[in-house]
């Protein structure tokens, strides 16, 4: 049996006939409505936004603080390295990755602009700070080219639904979709670099992108897996993750 199969089949059962009962979608939207993360996900379901692939906005301080160390270390600070932080949520990645590299310009951007409005309410609670920025987007297709030191995308090219495994994953999210937004990472990036990504449903050695990278870093294995999906959307037997620090030559 798989280690990624429910614990029990009669409780998922249950689960699906509540989902197809009538007036089901309804009751959800309607209960997600009872707290602010549940209106930026229904707003988002509303919107259906390009390029959306992590529709929560689960996040906390200081988050990665080994892989922030890390590249730290790699690529040095000052006031000519530029940053950007894919899927920032509501900005403690980007607050975060302040007080590792205080001189640097960083950007976060995500794809709810309610996200992007909390994350600049805090920018002005804390007095403005002229090298951080955000703005709403999906992708970085609008980021100038070979502009960036470092791309961050933290657990946002997955989706919590696919958390038990099922066999198929475009019902959510695509890998057509997830090289097309990594090859915009990778454009975005100045020669030598670095692409640090954690927590991907779709391996980056999958994309025709990576043979233009070489690995720095292999992030190890935490928590509960991450379900993993090949080229053709199907779950991958093997489950071997490639997540971690990606240096473009």
């Amino acid at each position: 049996m798989s280690k990624f199969a429910p614990k029990s089949v009669g409780l998922e059962r249950l689960k699906a006939l509540l989902r197809k009962a009538p007036g089901a979608s309804l009751l959800r939207f309607l209960y997600q409505l009872r707290n602010e993360k549940g209106r930026r996900l229904a707003l988002l379901a509303i919107e259906r936004p390009a390029g959306l692939f992590q529709p929560e906005p689960t996040t906390a301080e200081d988050r990665y603080p080994e892989l922030f160390q890390l590249v730290r270390g790699h690529i040095g600070d000052g006031p000519e390295r530029r940053i950007l932080s894919l899927g920032c949520s509501t900005g403690e990645e980007v607050f975060s990755l302040r007080r590792y590299f205080p001189r640097a310009r960083i950007k976060g951007i995500d794809i709810s602009r309610l996200n992007i409005r909390s994350c600049r309410k805090r920018l002005t609670r804390l007095g403005g700070d002229p090298s951080l920025s955000f703005e709403t987007a999906g992708s970085a297709a609008r980021e100038p080219t070979a502009h960036y030191d470092v791309i961050f995308a933290m657990a946002v090219f997955r989706h919590g639904r696919l958390g038990e495994a099922p066999p198929r994953c475009d019902h959510l999210i695509t890998f057509r979709d997830f090289e097309r937004s990594v090859f915009e990472l990778a454009r975005s990036l100045k020669p030598g670099g670095l692409l640090v990504l954690r927590h991907a449903n779709f391996r980056f050695g999958d994309t025709a992108t990576a043979a233009a990278f070489g690995r720095v870093y292999l992030a190890p294995s935490s928590g509960a897996p991450t379900p993993l999906y090949g080229r053709d959307d199907r779950l991958s037997p093997d489950g071997q993750r490639d997540d971690g620090v990606y240096e473009k030559r």
